[in-house]
């Protein structure tokens, strides 16, 4: 009785989607005219489908520099407010560091829509009254998808922030007490004791990180369209593009199982190789 609730939420919002896109992926759909069942051909076309293997490109590019810049700052940043020795100027920072995860993505991402165009924004204006002009970010196929980084980047390093806080602080100090008295330099604490006690937590960051980076849609959605030259057309992207501009809603739902199945093979094989870098404590 008491887990009814729950199991009836989780059939509401999981597992009929998840078992309807099952279905959908074996119909041809428009959602005007009736399904017809079309057995393999959705599966079939994912693999000719020009366009896709230049979708996943983009979609496992951004997952890794996503990860990559993540993991670096939001370490960097943790480190940096660990050593803070005024509390108050210590929760200052935590609170401004974490504040812009806070904020809608459709916000952040108009936010810099303006900030970063070549005509009106703050940072090409910036940029000219010293003589440089920048090239326009969104609309470059070679700077558009760095761009969509590192607004991400922007978004949401303060919850990778936080996560990294959280490990610093199950550091146990007598270890690093212990190094430093036997002559240890500051890097080699951090490289030889506290990055090895941090691995779980950096194991973890990997794949929060990734699996939010791998369906990332709404600067994109918002800022790009997918373009210039399908440059940010990640795979939810390309989803959507399918499913809701197309109409193509049985492909779109093969694609959905290609995403689901990705993301699962991906955090097995984290989960396989863990035992050579993370070190449990």
């Amino acid at each position: 009785m008491f887990v009814s609730p729950a199991l009836l939420l989780f059939l509401v919002f999981v597992a009929g989607p998840f078992v309807f896109a099952i279905v959908l992926a074996f119909l041809k759909w428009d959602m005007l005219t009736p399904p017809e069942f079309v057995g393999l051909d959705n599966f079939a076309t994912l693999f000719s489908d020009p366009i896709l293997p230049q979708v996943l490109l983009n979609t496992f590019v951004f997952a890794f520099a996503s990860i990559v810049t993540h993991l670096v700052f939001g370490l960097l940043l943790a480190l940096a407010v660990n050593r803070v020795a005024s509390r108050v100027l210590g929760y200052f920072a935590r609170v401004a560091i974490f504040f812009p995860f806070l904020i809608s993505w459709a916000a952040v991402a108009l936010l810099w829509k303006y900030v970063l165009d070549p005509t009106f924004g703050y940072v090409a204006q910036y940029a000219a009254g010293f003589g440089i002009e920048l090239p326009n970010f969104f609309a470059d196929p070679a700077w558009a998808m760095p761009a969509i980084i590192f607004i991400d980047l922007w978004h949401t390093v303060g919850f990778t922030f936080i996560i990294m806080l959280a490990g610093l602080q199950t550091v146990p100090s007598e270890l690093v007490e212990a190094a430093r008295t036997d002559g240890a330099t500051s890097w080699q604490v951090f490289w030889n004791v506290t990055l090895p006690l941090m691995s779980p937590t950096l194991f973890f960051a990997t794949i929060i990180t990734f699996i939010g980076a791998f369906q990332i849609f709404d600067p994109i959605q918002i800022i790009t369209k997918g373009g210039p030259q399908n440059s940010t057309t990640t795979i939810i992207m390309y989803l959507y593009e399918k499913g809701f501009q197309a109409f193509d809603m049985g492909y779109a739902a093969a694609v959905a199982l290609l995403v689901f199945l990705i993301i699962m093979g991906v955090t097995v094989l984290q989960f396989v190789g863990r035992r050579k870098w993370v070190h449990e404590s």
